[in-house]
């Protein structure tokens, strides 16, 4: 065998057949029946078989060969500490608008990993650039039918693309979706849109080319590129303001009439921060044809007000006088005042804290990037009673109740002993938890770990 790489056990789950092989957290799998494993996608394969010899590397350095045989679809059991046992692949390109180039200093490591690995975009739909792929990449999306990925094409100009990813492989981006049509390989798209760069008639470009290569482009998000203040990168970048979101708006709109009139869907859907910013109402849910990106923020909006109004308020009133304090971003803020001014329960004092975001600068105004420290500054600015506070869960990494600056759900809570503080999911929590505040609890036990990575966002680590 070659460098053994191996999947590092997390937990096991209770009544799995991993339990039963008496495997424990900190176990190694190395290899399954003689195949060596890079990744959960190895293994997944592995596992097919129904005789199996897997070879384990114990926590004292001991190795030992476990033979048994399973049903065909009966899986381990067990999660993993990371997707990939050979390293997450890190990303070629210096970005002109790189998030992770712009997190705060003295912040924990794993917020600046840089990852480009078609395999977590496969797995997590993480957003790939493709310039670190090569024809083994395709090869195994050939081989093991790795469909859907999830492509940051940017723009469809090879020379600006290059520019903009400071990439020279950048530019082979038509190639690239090429090599993924020939393997077989449907995939997302996304725009990262930076005013006066790749918008306007660079954007058409795009749009066009990615409308043509349908069906294998399955959909088309545009987003605003983000700035914090910490970024020191030496290209002038500017977000759009509501004029400049306006006209995005108004061109992309051109586009989204035309595909719906020839086959009945959208395809290209904006981000939710363009219609917040040029003030206008966000699509109707039929717009977005089943949310396909909505992990990445496509939809959030719309979906959080159908959850919403599909969920039940619970019946009656308080019989003593409840005052929530709801924390968050200064985007949503308005969406939740208006929801939260059409509950008519007696004894219900509601109270919309947006929090600036003092940590990263208050360009960013979504809920997920917000501090434990920003917070408490906001509340603590605040007079009046509080009998709970609805922090929004997004802003936690999930399966850690911990803040991106590292304090603690437990220690924010001790800083406000006279309220309740209870984590807010999305419309059908938000209901629940103002209607019926005593009876609301927000359980989080059992949910998987998350680990940042470079597309701004939590994502999951593996279950297999």
């Amino acid at each position: 065998m070659s460098k053994q790489h191996a999947g590092v056990i997390l937990r096991v789950y209770p009544g799995s057949l991993a339990e039963e092989l008496e495997l424990v957290p900190g176990d190694k799998i190395i290899a399954i029946n003689d195949q060596e494993l890079n990744d959960i996608i190895d293994l997944s394969f592995a596992m097919a078989d129904e005789e199996i010899d897997m070879l384990i590397e114990h926590a004292d350095g001991q190795q030992e060969m476990i033979s048994f045989d399973k049903d065909f679809d009966e899986e381990l059991g067990v999660e993993f500490e990371s997707a990939v046992f050979d390293g997450i692949r890190n990303c070629a390109n210096n970005c002109y608008f790189c998030f992770v180039d712009m997190i705060a200093p003295d912040m924990r490591n794993s917020l600046s990993i840089k990852d480009d690995d078609y395999r977590l975009s496969f797995l997590y739909g993480n957003f790939v650039t493709m310039t670190n792929m090569g024809p083994r990449d395709f090869k195994r999306i050939e081989q093991y039918h790795l469909s859907p990925l999830y492509v940051s094409v940017q723009c469809m100009n090879p020379e600006l693309r290059a520019q903009m990813l400071r990439c020279k492989g950048a530019a082979r981006i038509a190639e690239q979706l090429d090599n993924l049509e020939q393997a077989g390989c449907d995939y997302h798209t996304q725009v990262v849109l930076c005013a006066g760069l790749n918008d306007g008639e660079e954007l058409e470009r795009t749009i066009r080319d990615i409308v043509a290569r349908r069906p294998h482009a399955l959909s088309m998000a545009i987003v605003p590129v983000g700035l914090t203040k910490y970024r020191d990168d030496p290209f002038p970048l500017k977000q759009f303001d509501a004029e400049g979101a306006a006209r995005v708006i108004d061109e992309v709109e051109k586009w989204q009439a035309k595909i719906r009139e020839e086959e009945g869907r959208t395809f290209i859907y904006l981000g939710d921060e363009f219609y917040l910013l040029a003030g206008r109402e966000v699509p109707p849910t039929e717009f977005y044809d089943g949310f396909p990106q909505l992990d990445n923020g496509i939809g959030l909006t719309r979906s959080f007000i159908n959850d919403w109004e599909k969920t039940e308020a619970s019946a009656g009133s308080y019989e003593e006088p409840v005052y929530l304090d709801v924390v968050a971003g200064t985007s949503v803020a308005p969406i939740l005042a208006k929801l939260a001014d059409s509950v008519q329960q007696e004894n219900l004092h509601i109270r919309i804290v947006p929090v600036a975001n003092d940590h990263f600068g208050h360009t960013v105004n979504v809920s997920g990037l917000l501090t434990a420290k920003d917070i408490m500054k906001t509340l603590d600015g605040l007079t009046g009673k509080r009998t709970g506070i609805l922090i929004p869960e997004s802003a936690l990494r999930s399966g850690e109740d911990i803040f991106l600056d590292d304090v603690t759900l437990e220690e924010l809570q001790a800083h406000y002993p006279e309220a309740r503080i209870e984590p807010v999911q999305g419309g059908k929590d938000f209901r629940q938890a103002l209607t019926g505040w005593h009876g609301y609890h927000k359980n989080r036990n059992g949910e998987t770990a998350y680990t940042w990575q470079s597309n701004a966002g939590y994502t999951k680590n593996i279950q297999y």
